[in-house]
């Protein structure tokens, strides 16, 4: 019976035990999506309120282009409309035809400005503005009654600003205090220039001949502008010292021997001020201490009441000891060589 039974199984090893499957894990179920349905909106973000709003910044650009940029959008006017507006002007002085009047005239100051800029300061922009300023002075100046193109006559003005400008910032201390200064300032580079073309010297007698000025103050002008930058006074020596220049500058206050011999002076005047009061009366003595020898006298009235004399007489009194005390001094003490009159 076993062998029946080994000839009825198949031949090989006895299959394996089929293991059981694991428990299915339980998913949730999602609703599939139409394609054509659209997601729902994301929520906007409210924006900021005005007050926290960053203002979008300009790109960066040349100043004085931006100015330049904005003159060339002004008009030029004709004489005529020129004549005619400033005539205008001067019957009612409008604000507004005043500004159209400075505004197609601003490209004149640019080119004044231009001629000046190369030959004193750099920053254009500032010479600008003050011939500004000269034009609005010109329109307030102006009289069309005289035929002048009013232009012409607001180019001195123009010019008249932007040179005391010049001349008040070319160094901290001002160069031009006086006319003739003033002049030098103005006219000593362009003359000396001048020689220089027509092949002569230009010598400080040479040019004070041509301007009309004083060969010394050539050449103290030509030393003021020639000179480099100015140094304070309190500034160091050098980098490693603690001496400053104001250092090396005399000192202000008398010496030692000044002061040694004004106490000796003084000394010596008490003791003849003794000495001539010993030959004063009791009047005289005090009108000498009230009215001459004190800081704040009394009047010569309040002296007459003491007395019981006029305010003449006591003026007498003082002028006739005046003259002796001063011949007492010059007396006692030759060696002075001037006496203070008191």
């Amino acid at each position: 019976m076993t062998g029946d039974i080994l000839k009825n199984s198949p031949s090989g090893p006895p299959p394996e035990r089929a293991e059981a499957p694991p428990p299915a894990k339980r998913i949730l179920s999602i609703p599939p999506v139409k394609r054509n349905q659209a997601s729902p909106p994301a929520p906007k973000t409210p924006p900021p309120p005005p007050a926290l709003r960053t203002p979008a910044l300009p790109p960066a650009a040349d100043p004085l282009r931006v100015y330049l940029s904005e003159v060339r959008q002004f008009k030029l006017l004709s004489r005529e409309e020129e004549d005619r507006l400033v005539n205008l002007y001067k019957a009612t002085e409008d604000p507004v035809i005043a500004q159209k009047i400075i505004t197609s005239n601003l490209r004149l100051v640019v080119k004044i400005a231009m001629d000046f800029q190369s030959h004193w300061l750099n920053n254009l922009l500032d010479l600008i503005q003050e011939g500004n300023v000269g034009l609005m002075q010109a329109l307030k100046k102006f009289d069309p009654g005289r035929g002048v193109k009013f232009s012409y006559y607001a180019s001195y003005w123009i010019k008249a600003y932007i040179l005391k400008y010049i001349m008040d910032n070319w160094r901290l201390v001002k160069v031009g205090t006086t006319q003739s200064q003033r002049k030098l300032f103005y006219n000593l580079r362009k003359e000396r220039e001048k020689i220089i073309k027509e092949g002569l010297t230009p010598a400080p007698g040479l040019l004070a001949e041509r301007l009309g000025v004083a060969e010394a103050e050539v050449e103290e002008m030509d030393m003021r502008l020639s000179s480099g930058r100015e140094i304070s006074l309190d500034a160091p020596l050098s980098l490693d010292s603690d001496l400053t220049h104001s250092g090396l500058l005399p000192a202000d206050t008398p010496g030692a021997d000044h002061l040694l011999a004004q106490l000796q002076l003084n000394e010596l005047l008490k003791d003849k001020l003794d000495k001539f009061r010993a030959t004063l009366s009791s009047r005289e003595s005090l009108i000498l201490e009230k009215r001459l020898l004190t800081e704040t006298p009394v009047t010569l009235q309040e002296i007459g009441e003491e007395f019981g004399i006029s305010r003449e007489r006591v003026r007498q009194l003082e002028e006739r000891m005046k003259k002796n005390l001063q011949l007492f001094l010059r007396r006692e003490m030759p060696d002075l060589e001037e006496t203070q009159d008191i």
